[in-house]
C-alpha cells in the first residue's frame, strides 16, 4: 500500500473510531441510574448497543474491502466478518481482532441480533446489563486491536 493510499485509510478508519466513541459515550450517558422498571430507557440503551455495534461492523467492513474486497452477504456474513477479522492473511495483513475483542464482539453480535429479530420479547434487565459491560469496554479494545494492526502493516 502506498502512503497515500495508506492515510487514506488510516484517515477512514479513525473518523469509524470517532464515530465509535460518540455512540459508547450515548450508551454511557442512558445507563447512569438505569433501573429494571425503566422500560423505555432499557430499549434506549438496547437501541444504542445496536448502533455501536453496527458501527464496529462498519469499521471491519473498511478493512475487508480495503485488503479482501470481498464481502459476501450471505445470511452467516456478520459472523463470517468477525472470524476473518480475527485471522492474519500471510502477505495481504495482519490480524486485526485480538481473540479477547473477537469473544467480546461475538457476545455483542448475538445481543444485536436479539434486538433486532425479538419483535415481542421484553428485554431482560440482567441480559441488558451483561451487554452493556461488554459494550463498555469495547472501543477501548478495538483502538487497542487498531493499533497493533496498524503497527504490523508497516
Amino acid at each position: 500500500m502506498d502512503s497515500s493510499d495508506r492515510l487514506i485509510f488510516v484517515t477512514d478508519l479513525q473518523a469509524q473510531l470517532g464515530t465509535l466513541r460518540r455512540i459508547q459515550a450515548r450508551l454511557g450517558d442512558r445507563t447512569v441510574g438505569l433501573t429494571a422498571e425503566d422500560v423505555v430507557r432499557m430499549e434506549s440503551v438496547a437501541y444504542q448497543i445496536h448502533n455501536l455495534y453496527g458501527a464496529i461492523e462498519d469499521l471491519l467492513k473498511l478493512v475487508a474491502t480495503h485488503f479482501e474486497n470481498n464481502i459476501a452477504e450471505s445470511p452467516r456474513w456478520h459472523s463470517a466478518l468477525l472470524q476473518r477479522m480475527m485471522q492474519a492473511v500471510p502477505g495481504v495483513r495482519p490480524a486485526v481482532l485480538s481473540m479477547e475483542t473477537f469473544t467480546a464482539l461475538n457476545g455483542l453480535r448475538g445481543f444485536r441480533h436479539f434486538f433486532r429479530h425479538a419483535y415481542e420479547v421484553p428485554l431482560s434487565y440482567e441480559q441488558l446489563m451483561a451487554n452493556v459491560k461488554l459494550a463498555e469496554g469495547i472501543v477501548p479494545q478495538l483502538e487497542q486491536d487498531i493499533e497493533t494492526f496498524l503497527d504490523g502493516l508497516e
